[in-house]
């Protein structure tokens, strides 16, 4: 295929995903494109979200069409610069049809599925891609699971091992919590590095995942190569507690949607698929005791109970929150003031590594 032509093609955003419906364009036609513009919105059986170009053209051809549904690796548009010809376009389109064979980007899928690893008597199920390079450890939030990442973690792999795990409590791992504050989690997390030989991590937590990666680095900060913390918990006493509680509280299905949609600045991106994982997870055994738990570690009242300040962190921080996020203000990004490096992206909520993962990708790959 012509080296002057760029595919633009069906992502595949987690295990499960094998197709995606086309929920419209984002540009037209002859529109120039850049690292980063966003060309097409995509929806999967998880959640809809945003395809990237990757390259910088003209959006020659749009492929794909609106409610089309298509499998994964399949050609959504062509970019090219204006001095590529039409029969040109045409001939790329052609030989990739000719070539494109469904159901093949799934190839090894099964060897590259869930894993399980026993730390300190509890199985804990995690998720490894990439090779070589300095590791990287992906930490979930509150009722979330390794799922939380399917829009980066092929991208972060690209240049480095990158793990996500299941913590105590959640997703496939045991649902047995023996100590449920961040702090116990993080002797978890370190246990977890312990059985696969990490000697030391880049972290990257994801809001109460944000609590236990700081509590990580204050006890054992040789551990940690660097901090990054996403919408995170323990930076300030500010917290959405009905969201929690509610959280806790809840085994319907609307009750459950409401909730999820708290934590988007679009609840259009909340999937019908989305909520029915939320309530599996919210009906397996344990589940329910476990986050109480969980929950109860982390509010005192209606606020956070703050763990102790234990001397500055030793290790680079980097701070990402929407500036929308209604679980968490987005002013805590500021609390670490200039020991931490800042981004506050605009329009987007609590998931905004879910919202704007291209932008978040790239910050946790500089």
């Amino acid at each position: 295929m012509s080296a002057r032509i760029h595919k633009i093609t069906m992502p595949k955003w987690g295990l499960s995903m094998q197709e995606g419906k086309i929920n419209g364009w984002l540009i037209k036609e002859g529109e120039r494109v850049r690292p980063g513009t966003e060309v097409i919105e995509v929806e999967s059986d998880k959640i809809a979200g945003a395809v990237e170009a990757t390259v910088e053209g003209l959006l020659r051809r749009r492929v794909a069409q609106e409610d089309e549904v298509l499998p994964v690796g399949a050609l959504l548009g062509v970019v090219a610069e204006a001095d590529v010809p039409e029969a040109e376009i045409d001939a790329f389109i052609a030989e990739f049809a000719a070539a494109f064979v469904p159901g093949e980007e799934a190839a090894g899928e099964v060897e590259a599925g869930p894993r399980i690893v026993e730390v300190d008597g509890r199985r804990l199920a995690y998720v490894v891609r990439g090779e070589g390079g300095e590791p990287l450890l992906l930490i979930h939030g509150f009722g979330g699971d390794k799922n939380n990442w399917l829009f980066n973690l092929e991208a972060l792999a690209a240049t480095r091992t990158v793990y996500a795990l299941d913590l105590p409590g959640h997703g496939e791992s045991d649902k047995a919590v023996a100590d449920p504050s961040a702090a116990g989690m993080a002797a978890v997390v370190l246990g977890f590095m312990d059985t696969l030989g990490l000697a030391q991590a880049h972290l990257v937590g994801h809001s109460f995942g944000g609590a236990v990666a700081l509590a990580l680095a204050r006890q054992a900060p040789q551990r940690v190569r660097s901090l990054s913390l996403i919408a995170s918990a323990g930076l300030g006493p500010e917290i959405d507690a009905e969201y929690l509680r509610g959280f806790v509280a809840t085994n319907s299905r609307n009750e459950l949607k409401r909730l999820a949609q708290r934590l988007f600045a679009d609840p259009e991106l909340v999937t019908r698929s989305l909520v029915d994982d939320l309530l599996k997870y919210k009906r397996l055994d344990g589940v329910g005791e476990a986050l109480r738990a969980i929950a109860d570690s982390l509010l005192d009242g209606d606020r956070q109970r703050l763990a102790p300040a234990s001397g500055g962190l030793q290790v680079p921080v980097r701070i990402i929150w929407g500036a929308e996020d209604r679980i968490i203000p987005a002013a805590h990004a500021q609390t670490l003031g200039a020991a931490a490096e800042v981004h506050v992206l605009p329009g987007k909520g609590h998931m905004v590594m879910m919202e704007a993962p291209g932008e978040v990708n790239r910050l946790l790959a500089g």
